[in-house]
């Protein structure tokens, strides 16, 4: 089934009566052609800036997308589109959104003119049941989804979603909201959370090459130990793990995508981390693919 067929076919279930039990909808997405399980992916996506350098960030960036088949569609959960309550991008083209300041000209001149899926975003309104996800027709595409995919996926030709960070709600119910996710990997679409494991913009460096902090390396240390351990619950509760988690997430916006890519995660999926660097002597570059 070509990209094409699998959007539209995905048509037909953007119509399902909005009270189908999730079962029912898993059924009548079987009735598709699957496709071999997607993997997922969290990205450390840093300064803007990459979006326009070439560096061992964006190399490894480019590098994953060997490992991952092609996708139908990616839905991104990025660290900079946060909400009151949960939408999901449902626009034929989303726009490329400038959310950032005081950077070159040539950044703002960048451009990533993907196609969007009406029909995709409908199939995750009708997935979620731990939320009412809403429709949204206005946002488009922040700089945490189209500065790490102008890299990846530089032709633009894959259609792009972007699920929003209701800002009101804990971290329990992201990693459970994600796990309604599930279905979307068997049918070709790959998911992408896109923060930073360790963020915290106060206590950054311009200096060149600054020694990262000791706190932010150890928790950098310590949540790469607790996902290889599959221990999901510590890291869903992250306020209980120390002085140096507290730091390295002030706030939890570039931390709770993570919690969607974990939530993920079989018992058979295989773990691998790349661009494992710190940036600005207090962020975490750390990306991690599960499942390849």
């Amino acid at each position: 089934m070509d990209r094409k067929t699998f959007i539209q076919s995905l048509g037909i279930l953007a119509l399902t009566p909005s009270a189908m039990q999730l079962n029912e909808l898993r059924k009548l997405a079987d009735g598709f052609k699957s496709t071999p399980k997607m993997p997922v992916l969290f990205i450390g996506h840093g300064n803007p800036m990459n979006a326009i350098e070439e560096n061992s960030f964006t190399k490894g960036w480019r590098d994953i997308t060997k490992k991952i088949p092609t996708p139908n569609a990616i839905l991104v959960i990025s660290a900079h589109w946060e909400t009151k309550g949960t939408y999901v991008t449902a626009m034929e083209k989303p726009k490329t959104i400038y959310d950032m300041y005081g950077f070159p000209q040539e950044l703002y001149e960048v451009k990533y003119d993907c196609p969007g899926s009406p029909e995709l975003a409908g199939i995750i309104k009708e997935n979620a049941n731990k939320a009412n996800v809403h429709l949204d027709h206005s946002w488009g595409l922040d700089h945490g989804t189209w500065s790490v995919l102008v890299k990846m996926y530089p032709d633009a030709n894959i259609p792009v979603l972007q699920l929003s960070i209701d800002r009101f709600q804990n971290a329990q119910y992201h990693y459970d909201l994600a796990k309604e996710l599930e279905v979307l990997r068997n049918k070709g679409v790959l998911i992408i959370g896109s923060g930073n494991i360790v963020h915290n913009l106060r206590y950054a460096s311009f200096a060149i090459d600054p020694k990262p902090y000791d706190w932010a390396v150890e928790f950098d240390e310590k949540a790469k130990e607790l996902i290889l351990s599959k221990e999901h619950n510590s890291l869903i509760n992250y306020q209980d793990l120390g002085t140096a988690a507290q730091l390295s997430i002030p706030t939890p916006e570039h931390y709770l995508p993570l919690l969607y890519i974990l939530a993920q995660q079989q018992n058979e999926d295989k773990v691998e981390f790349f661009n494992e660097e710190m940036a600005f002597a207090s962020g975490s570059m750390r990306s991690i693919i599960i499942g390849q």
